[in-house]
């Protein structure tokens, strides 16, 4: 029986050759509607957020629409209309695989798990998982949060890492779970947490939306390093081409590296809080050799 099973297995996968994934061309989409469909943040900070009167704004707002331009002159489509998508950590791979979004560039980290799911530009960022708590806390890394409430935004790589951890330390602290990263910071300015485990920079990006920052303090040695890119469908050739030929000039040129300058180390709304993160020596690296593989 098994031998039949084997051969009738064997004929079935001659009959019915896989399936492969068909090129999408998402360029025509545009081309035909005049419009391009950009997901945002909403309270990424300073990647990707609302201002105080609800424009977007941020680092990666502002490549993605560099980015645009790029398509535009490839397109020939001086009036391409822009249509900005909200999208969250929870369903920001769905809105670009069903093709409600084209081109999201946030704060979403590139991993082989993800890249099974959608297409990675060059990545034009890197970080650190670590955790923002009170000054007064005590906490200072990983290991001093036994006993401890700690807060992750849903649907994350941290979420991923904290609950590993709890697991490998048997549970010795709780973790909660919000839905965006004002919520998980709400949590830990109202005292119903005791640390929130982030990126780094958006850890710090919170910092700066807070009202009163030198509250709050960002440490502990970094739990994993990441990469962040922006997202377009699979197998979405020609898209991914114009993106990452826009990224790579502005990285190249020393466009992305004023951009960093502008919001991260000026004062950036809506508290004018100047973050002061120079950039670090692996994000130099990665503007003189820009390249789009996952740190994992």
């Amino acid at each position: 029986m098994k031998v039949l099973a084997l051969l009738l297995g064997g004929a079935l996968s001659l009959a019915f050759p896989p399936v492969r994934a068909q090129p999408v061309d998402t360029l025509k989409r545009i081309s035909d509607a005049g419009t391009i469909n950009l997901g945002h943040r909403e309270s990424s900070v300073p990647f990707s957020y609302y201002d105080n009167k609800r424009n977007v704004t941020g680092f990666s707002h502002e490549l993605m629409l560099k980015v645009v331009d790029g398509i535009r002159t490839e397109l020939r489509l001086p009036s391409l209309t822009i249509k900005l998508v909200p999208v969250t950590a929870q369903n920001r791979l769905a809105l670009v695989q069903n093709g409600n979004v084209d081109l999201e560039c946030g704060s979403t980290t590139h991993n082989r798990e993800r890249e099974r799911q959608v297409a990675f530009s060059v990545s034009f960022f890197r970080i650190g998982t670590r955790l923002m708590t009170a000054t007064d806390s005590r906490i200072r890394d990983f290991p001093d949060l036994a006993g401890r409430r700690v807060v992750v935004t849903a649907a994350t790589t941290s979420e991923r890492l904290l609950r590993l951890l709890n697991e490998a330390t048997g549970g010795k602290f709780t973790i909660l779970v919000a839905k965006d990263h004002g919520e998980s910071f709400g949590l830990l300015e109202s005292g119903r947490a005791d640390a929130f485990m982030m990126d780094d920079a958006l850890l710090y990006g919170g910092r700066a939306k807070a009202e009163h920052p030198e509250r709050w303090v960002i440490v502990g040695s970094p739990m994993s390093s990441e990469v962040y890119g922006c997202m377009m469908r699979r197998e979405d050739h020609e898209l991914k081409r114009i993106v990452d030929q826009a990224l790579i000039g502005m990285m190249r040129s020393g466009e992305a590296i004023k951009l960093y300058a502008k919001w991260f180390q000026r004062p950036i709304p809506p508290r004018g809080l100047n973050l002061d993160w120079p950039p670090s020596r692996e994000l130099l690296d990665l503007y003189r050799d820009p390249n789009d593989r996952p740190l994992d």
